[in-house]
């Protein structure tokens, strides 16, 4: 028994060293994954592609002004704000913030992203104008974003280049469409129509489903198949991923739930330069905002199947993500001999340029009275930033002499 015993100690020494090592190593890997949420700011209806090594996604910022960022990322976590694909959506009382009329949660909503022979496409819809845009620009980094408009505002759409060069956009919430653009992208196809594609999208929800329909379309196509995502929320449950498939372009389409968890949803997939698939998804976090989810994607009959055990990972197999300062939000003293602000910031609605400067007092940013307004929301150059978390404070110093 001593035999045993002496024998038996190294053992349960050795067992014990491994079991902290194990955790330890397991510990500390972790620690150099990504995490989830990617980027915990307010960076709602993401678009996502990849260009070679380099990935893109815009965003929604609704009624503020320059619109529709765009950022790039050199691994899917790591995000930097890379230009805007509008200065200024147009000029109404809505947008300018006048004679008491405003475009709060309006302005522009859902973008969609695409890469299509050399040009980078953005396009969204806004009802406050009543219209669609296409935005196009050879660089993204330079911006000078080439603009294109025509109505009507088609909700929630997803552009796509199908593999004939002729481009489409699928859109709508419950019922979902298609409609064919002309060759220049600058509208619809003269003498076609919008086609029912989906008649009801709600449908992979149950056959009585109420609540939102089914919108934030995204389509997809990956080895010869058509993929549709979109986002319901059931009444009294929680926002949801709906996924249809086809063999061809118009159908017909066939739906299941497609993730379900922490009301993580709507977004669509990315394959990555590893050859790893991934879908981008976004989670409303109260008042920080949408933030921005990546779950992993592994394919099963032709599916897509989300998540890890159908649930949203708190660790991925992805580098480590940095602090979203400074590149997505920013502390400024404003003392660069740049004549504009840095891309981090945006104004509430259209500023008016004439009462706003950089350069009237170097390194100030000098605000100028032009009317007296009754409360904050009616107040034009407001200044603002992303809101982030998981807790965030800003000091600001004003001088008012």
């Amino acid at each position: 028994m001593k035999i045993l015993n002496n024998a038996l100690k190294p053992t349960r020494f050795t067992l014990l060293f491994t079991l902290v090592f194990v955790s330890l190593f397991s510990f500390i890997s972790k620690a150099q994954q990504a995490r989830n949420p990617i980027i915990f700011a307010d960076v709602p209806d993401i678009s996502v592609i990849r260009v070679g090594k380099m990935y893109y996604m815009s965003s929604t910022t609704m009624h503020m002004s320059p619109g529709l960022p765009i950022m790039k990322s050199t691994d899917m976590v790591n995000w930097k704000m890379a230009s805007y694909a509008y200065d200024r959506l147009g000029e109404s009382n809505e947008l300018n913030l006048k004679e008491g009329k405003n475009a709060y949660g309006k302005g522009t909503w859902a973008s969609s992203l695409r890469y299509h022979k050399g040009t980078f496409y953005v396009s969204t819809f806004s009802s406050t104008t009543g219209l669609t845009y296409i935005y196009s620009t050879k660089d993204v980094d330079k911006g000078n974003w080439k603009s294109a408009s025509f109505k009507p505002a088609l909700h929630d759409h997803s552009l796509f280049f199908d593999d004939d060069g002729k481009a489409y956009m699928v859109y709508g919430a419950g019922r979902i469409m298609i409609v064919q653009l002309n060759a220049d992208l600058t509208g619809i196809e003269p003498n076609t129509k919008p086609e029912v594609l989906i008649e009801n999208a709600n449908l992979p929800a149950g056959a009585n489903y109420s609540g939102l329909p089914a919108e934030g379309s995204q389509l997809f196509k990956i080895k010869g198949k058509y993929y549709l995502f979109n986002i319901c929320w059931p009444r009294g449950g929680m926002r949801t991923v709906l996924v249809h498939r086809a063999d061809q372009l118009k159908g017909k389409y066939e739906g299941q739930i497609g993730f379900q968890d922490k009301g993580v949803a709507q977004g669509g997939l990315i394959q990555m330069a590893d050859e790893s698939w991934y879908s981008y998804l976004f989670r409303d976090y109260g008042s920080v905002g949408r933030i921005p989810y990546l779950v992993p994607v592994t394919w099963k009959d032709a599916w897509p199947v989300i998540g890890v055990d159908k649930k949203t990972p708190d660790n991925l197999d992805l580098p480590k993500q940095k602090t979203v300062i400074p590149e997505i939000v920013a502390s400024d003293e404003f003392n660069s001999k740049a004549k504009t602000l840095p891309l981090v910031w945006q104004w509430n609605h259209n500023p008016d340029n004439e009462l706003w400067s950089l350069t009237q007092r170097p390194g100030y940013l000098r605000l100028t009275t032009g009317n007296i307004a009754t409360d904050f929301l009616t107040a034009q150059n407001t200044l603002t930033q992303r809101t982030f978390g998981p807790n965030s404070t800003a000091d600001i110093s004003i001088d008012v002499s």
